[in-house]
């Protein structure tokens, strides 16, 4: 950034689209448009002349997608990406996770005009979004998992940390920025028959969440649902907070949905699902706090381990953004801290001790 000022590349093939999205981003004195390019190729010359701060990328271009393009600059002269659609169709709207499996830190809605009711609000998420995208030093591309069965990277605990003495019979996961990638990274290498129901909140902007589960469920050998009222999650099975409604377990495992008020604005809350965990089932959960901004969970994160729980913070170095597991680090939070090519392999070995009776 140059005397405090993000420089952004704004890269769709659309001239209104890139006239409004510039007018904008340059509403804030904060934020310069470095430039407009129509093409995937255009945008790649232009990252090697003159490297900008973010890229604003649409998913449909001519000749070259916004996957290719994305590998393509991430692998030579890696740039903050932030992912720029009009939300469609669920299997549309998956291919914007595919884009940021190559790469891209975030997604948002392509604000439909000044005329719609939400612009102004849409707007201000677009800019906020990309001055805090300008700020992450560290992009980092994850390779698929291929198997869940063999090569997991089993992590090393820090200190003697303790082993569970009871079965682990649900999973809690929280995650924000740069969560989506480190998601299908673990459940991708889970095994098929992982036995315990995994329950997630990853703050995503609104629209986008079928086309994540439709992602996942693509990539990763794990079936993924958006969470539902009253089901009784299954070993195995994944389900994520759907838009607007907080997520928790009531004693006896059974999913609630519920629209009570948001916590530090947001809802879905980790912070809720944790706390139902840690009410529902004490020492037979898990809770993992993944990469994302601010706080949430962490203190909650707290309450699961003071209740016997056995609880996960991703590391500074493979996280995107480390302010959610690392104020619960700093909280002491985390019974373990693993990079998030160990955290699977971590789940596994824990959820087996716990389950195994010769461990208890």
């Amino acid at each position: 950034m140059t005397d405090d000022v993000v420089n952004v590349l704004i890269v769709d093939d659309s001239r209104v689209a890139q006239m409004l999205l510039a007018r904008i981003l340059e509403s804030d004195p904060k934020i310069r448009v470095a430039g407009t390019v129509d093409s995937g190729q255009a945008a790649i010359d232009f990252v090697a002349a003159a490297k900008p701060d973010v890229i604003l990328m649409d998913i449909h271009m001519p000749e070259m997608n916004g996957f290719e393009t994305a590998r393509r600059i991430m692998e030579t002269q890696p740039v903050p990406i932030v992912v720029c659609s009009a939300i469609t169709k669920p299997l549309e709207v998956a291919t914007t996770f595919h884009l940021m499996e190559a790469g891209a830190l975030a997604c948002v809605e392509k604000p439909g005009g000044p005329e719609r009711a939400d612009f102004q609000q849409m707007a201000a998420t677009l800019r906020q979004t990309v001055r805090l995208m300008s700020e992450v030093k560290v992009v980092r591309r994850w390779a698929r998992a291929t198997s869940g069965r063999g090569g997991l990277r089993l992590p090393l605990a820090r200190g003697d940390a303790p082993r569970p003495r009871t079965r682990i019979t649900l999973i809690g996961i929280g995650a924000s920025t740069g969560g989506p990638q480190v998601l299908q990274h673990i459940l991708a290498a889970l095994p098929r028959a992982f036995p315990a129901p995994i329950l997630i909140v990853q703050h995503i902007a609104r629209g986008f969440l079928p086309g994540l589960v439709e992602w996942l469920n693509q990539t990763t050998g794990c079936p993924v649902h958006i969470g539902a009222n009253g089901v009784t999650p299954l070993p195995g099975h994944v389900y994520v907070a759907p838009d607007d409604f907080h997520m928790g377990v009531r004693r006896g495992g059974r999913i609630f949905l519920t629209m009570e008020d948001p916590i530090a604005s947001l809802r879905p809350s980790v912070a809720y699902l944790f706390r139902t965990l840690a009410d529902a089932c004490g020492p037979a959960a898990m809770g993992i706090l993944l990469t994302g901004m601010g706080k949430d969970g962490a203190g909650e994160l707290k309450l699961m381990k003071d209740n016997g729980a056995m609880t996960i913070a991703q590391d500074r170095e493979s996280s995107v953004v480390h302010g959610m597991p690392g104020e619960a680090i700093r909280l002491g939070a985390a019974t373990h801290v693993w990079p998030a090519d160990s955290i699977a392999a971590g789940m596994v070995a824990l959820v087996g001790r716990g389950n195994d009776p010769e461990e208890s």
